[in-house]
C-alpha cells in the first residue's frame, strides 16, 4: 500500500509521535511505501525530524506549511502539497492536525485521492474566541466533504464533531493513539536511580505532571492546589516535566507561594526519557483545560501509576473513578487538592489504581494495534471507492 501522511509540524508531542509511529509501523511491519509530509518543526517543544530520518522515513518538509494563519503562505503550502502528491501519487492520503488537515484534504480532493483524517484534538475548542471557534467549525464542516473517513483518538472527539454538525457518527471510527508500551512496563532505569538523580528520597511522594509549560495545560490549577497539599502532606514533591513559554511565570508563582523546595523542573526532555520519569512518580496529575486524549494518561496507567485528571476530552475513557484514578471537574482546585492528599496518604490505593490501569489498557494502547486498525480503515475506504467507481 502506498500512503502519504500530512502533518503541520513534527514537534515533540502526542499527535506527532502518533503519526511517526504509524508511518514507521506501516513501513516496517506491513511493507508499505509511506511518505511523511510536514511543515518545519518550529517551536520550543523540540523536533522529531531527526528521529524520523534515523528510522528511514521518507520525510518531506514544506517550509511554507506553518501553524499560524497566513493567507499567502497557506496558499503556497496548498500549491506545494498538490505538486508533491501529483508527482508521487499515493493510494491514500492521511492528514493530521488542523492546518495540514484542511490544506491536505483540499489537495487530495483536487487530485481525486481518497483521504482519511485523524482527529487528535478538535481544532475548535474551549478557550478560543467565539469568532475563532465558529471559523474552525465552518472550516471543518467544509473539509468533511473531502474526507472519506474520520479516525478519532477518543470517543469524545467523535461526539464533539457530531455535535458540531461536521459529519454523522457512522463516518467516524475510534482508534486510540498507540505508543511503545514496553518502556512503561519495563523502564530502562530503576525508579530509585531516577529519583536519586532528581534529589528525591524514598520518603517523598512524587506528584508528576507531563505537559508543555503552555496556555490551557492547566499548571495554574496545580499551583493553586499545591499549598494545601504541601500543608497536609509535607512529604509531597511536585515534578514538572516539560518546558515552554510559561516557565518563568510558573517559577515566579512557586517562589511567591514559598514552595520552591517542593517543585522540580526537568525542562524539555527527549521522549525516550518519559517512561523513566513516570516510573519515578507516585501519582500523575493532568489538569489540561482541553485535550483529545492526552497520551500521558494511558502511559501513566500502563506504568502502574494512579491518575488525577480533569474531565476533559477522552480522559473519562481511561481515568475510571474508583478503578484507575480520580476524575475531577475542569478548573477545580479544592477537589484537586483533596484528591492528591487522599492518594498521597494511601500507598495501597495508589498501587491498586495503577495495577488496574495496567491490566485494562496495555494491549489497547500498543502502537502495533493502532497501526493494524488504521490499515483496516484504509482498506475499507479503498474498497468503498472501488465499489462506487
Amino acid at each position: 500500500m502506498k500512503v502519504a501522511h500530512l502533518i503541520t509540524r513534527l514537534i515533540v508531542g502526542g499527535a506527532q509521535e502518533n503519526t511517526l509511529l504509524t508511518v514507521i509501523g506501516q513501513q516496517q511491519a506491513h511493507g508499505d511505501t509511506v511518505a511523511l509530509i510536514s511543515g518545519p518543526g518550529l517551536g520550543p517543544e523540540g523536533s522529531l525530524e531527526d528521529r524520523a530520518r534515523a528510522a528511514g522515513v521518507d520525510l518531506r518538509i514544506v517550509p511554507e506549511l506553518q501553524r499560524s494563519l497566513h493567507p499567502w503562505r497557506d496558499w503556497r503550502s496548498y500549491r506545494r502539497l498538490v505538486r508533491l502528491l501529483r508527482e508521487d501519487p499515493p493510494e491514500i492520503v492521511h492528514t493530521h492536525s488542523s492546518k495540514a488537515g484542511i490544506l491536505g484534504r483540499l489537495a487530495a480532493r483536487r487530485l481525486g485521492l481518497p483521504c482519511v483524517h485523524t482527529i487528535h484534538g478538535a481544532s475548535f475548542h474551549y478557550g478560543q474566541s467565539r469568532l475563532a471557534y465558529r471559523a474552525y467549525v465552518a472550516a471543518e464542516q467544509l473539509a468533511a466533504r473531502w474526507t472519506d473517513r474520520f479516525i478519532s483518538v477518543a470517543d469524545d472527539m467523535t461526539a464533539e464533531y457530531v455535535r458540531a454538525g461536521i459529519a454523522p457518527p457512522e463516518r467516524f471510527v475510534t482508534i486510540y493513539s498507540g505508543f511503545d508500551v514496553e518502556p512503561f512496563l519495563h523502564p530502562p532505569r530503576t525508579a530509585d536511580d531516577v529519583r536519586a538523580e532528581l534529589g528525591l528520597v524514598p520518603e517523598h511522594v512524587v506528584v508528576g505532571k507531563v505537559a508543555r509549560l503552555f496556555h490551557l495545560k492547566g499548571h495554574e490549577f496545580l499551583l493553586a492546589a499545591a499549598p494545601r497539599v504541601a500543608a497536609a502532606c509535607p512529604q509531597v514533591r511536585f515534578l514538572l516535566v516539560g518546558d515552554g513559554v510559561l516557565r518563568k511565570s510558573i517559577e515566579e508563582e512557586i517562589q511567591r507561594l514559598g514552595l520552591a523546595d517542593r517543585f522540580i523542573f526537568t525542562g524539555l526532555v527527549a521522549p525516550e526519557r518519559i517512561p523513566e520519569l513516570i516510573a519515578a512518580m507516585d501519582i500523575v496529575v493532568h489538569t489540561s483545560q482541553w485535550e483529545g486524549l492526552a497520551r500521558v494518561l494511558p502511559q501513566a496507567l500502563i506504568a502502574g501509576k494512579p491518575v488525577v485528571a480533569y474531565d476533559v476530552g477522552g480522559a473519562r475513557e481511561v481515568v475510571l473513578p474508583g478503578e484507575t484514578g480520580i476524575l475531577l471537574p475542569r478548573d477545580s482546585v479544592g477537589e484537586l487538592a483533596e484528591a492528591l492528599v487522599v492518594l498521597a496518604r494511601n500507598a495501597e490505593l495508589r498501587e491498586r489504581y495503577g495495577r488496574r490501569g495496567r491490566e485494562l489498557f496495555t494491549e489497547q494502547f500498543r502502537h502495533q494495534t493502532m497501526t493494524r486498525r488504521i490499515r483496516e480503515v484504509y482498506q475499507e475506504v479503498l474498497a468503498s471507492r472501488s465499489t462506487r467507481g
